[in-house]
């Protein structure tokens, strides 16, 4: 996996607008109190069921690889000059 230095915010922008999709299907907002793993975990999968995003094999659920799937579904969602991309 390659690093961009604005993966931390690409991956924020992503836990919004994962956030903001879940609304409009209907999902109640995230407790403060769950963990930005647990976030990342159900963002990814909401986005898989509802296949927005390819799912990543089995053997390769963790952390860093749903994160990254996350980032780059959100770099395919943002306009090419945006400035998380530069």
């Amino acid at each position: 996996m390659k690093k961009n230095k604005n993966d931390a915010k690409l991956l924020k922008k992503a836990l919004e607008l994962g956030m903001a999709f879940a609304k409009k299907q209907g999902f109640d907002d995230l407790d403060k109190s769950v963990s930005s793993k647990d976030k990342v975990e159900c963002i990814y999968r909401l986005l898989v069921q509802f296949k927005q995003i390819t799912p990543l094999p089995e053997d390769k659920e963790d952390g860093p690889n749903m994160k990254h799937r996350l980032i780059l579904w959100i770099t395919r969602l943002l306009p090419p000059d945006h400035e998380l991309l530069q």
